[in-house]
């Protein structure tokens, strides 16, 4: 009977492929309404950030790059791991200069301060890691 159950459930659930495109869609668009967000509302507090820390200040429009053009890239499967190496390393600038603070803190719930920056930066690893998968709009294309 267990064994029929097994059977049954990896039947259902073996399909690494289908897993690549919802982890694609899935971090692709959640990043996209941060990018989305700054497009809105525009970057200049991320430009203030890094002029405090002596950098210079037009390097915030580079979070259009790694919150709305590697996103789209992602979601679509072209140059998937290029794509997500840029989006985990926006996620790991981003953290640097404003969440470290957050790096020793639990939250009201028991979560890890830096849980949401973590969850990001490791999910584009993976995408980095796994590739685009064949359920892509590129598909064959992308080695």
């Amino acid at each position: 009977m267990m064994s029929r159950l097994n059977s049954a459930f990896l039947s259902l659930t073996t399909h690494p492929e289908f897993g690549k495109l919802l982890l694609r869609l899935t971090f692709g668009v959640l990043m996209l309404f941060h990018g989305v967000a700054k497009v809105q509302h525009g970057v200049g507090w991320i430009s203030d950030m890094l002029i405090a820390q002596g950098l210079p200040g037009f390097i915030a429009y580079g979070v259009f790059v790694g919150e709305i053009i590697t996103p789209i890239l992602i979601i679509i499967g072209l140059f998937t791991r290029q794509a997500a190496f840029i989006y985990a390393f926006n996620i790991l600038v981003a953290t640097l200069l404003v969440g470290m603070g957050k790096f020793f803190t639990l939250t009201n719930v028991g979560a890890w301060g830096l849980e949401s920056e973590a969850l990001y930066f490791l999910g584009g690893l993976s995408i980095m890691f796994l590739g685009a998968g064949k359920y892509t709009l590129f598909a064959g294309k992308e080695k």
